[in-house]
């Protein structure tokens, strides 16, 4: 299983940073973020696995493709902020990483104006 190697990986990396994060602070960011991105890239054939599904799914379900496409692109938007603002955490930022959330939660809001717009028609359309 692949989450087997994740974890081991995970593991082996947290102990190797805070070994080094006494001495040299500077290497155990890089360790960081160079672990955060293999991870990231180890998951990468589930996360398109998953899109295809969902992309099947909602061509079945003749779901519009604007908004199956906005969706994805609002989980792509709160997955990579999560992923940053947790390293600039772990490199003691936690102000910058509250900005990265706070940007993050003001495109997703440009992002479903079309969705709820949408849902606002079907509303004023339904009603009398």
């Amino acid at each position: 299983m692949e989450i087997i190697q994740i974890v081991a990986l995970s593991l082996i990396a947290s102990i190797l940073i805070v070994l080094v994060r006494e001495d040299r602070p500077e290497i155990a960011l890089q360790m960081t973020l160079v672990a955060g991105i293999i991870i990231f890239l180890r998951i990468m054939n589930q996360i398109f696995a998953v899109i295809e599904f969902l992309k099947d799914l909602s061509q079945k379900a003749n779901i519009d493709n604007l908004y199956i496409s906005t969706i994805f692109k609002i989980i792509g938007i709160s997955y990579i902020a999560e992923f940053g603002s947790q390293i600039c955490k772990d490199a003691g930022s936690s102000s910058i990483a509250s900005k990265i959330e706070f940007a993050a939660k003001i495109f997703i809001l440009v992002l479903s104006l079309p969705i709820l717009m949408a849902v606002m028609n079907l509303i004023l359309k339904i009603l009398p």
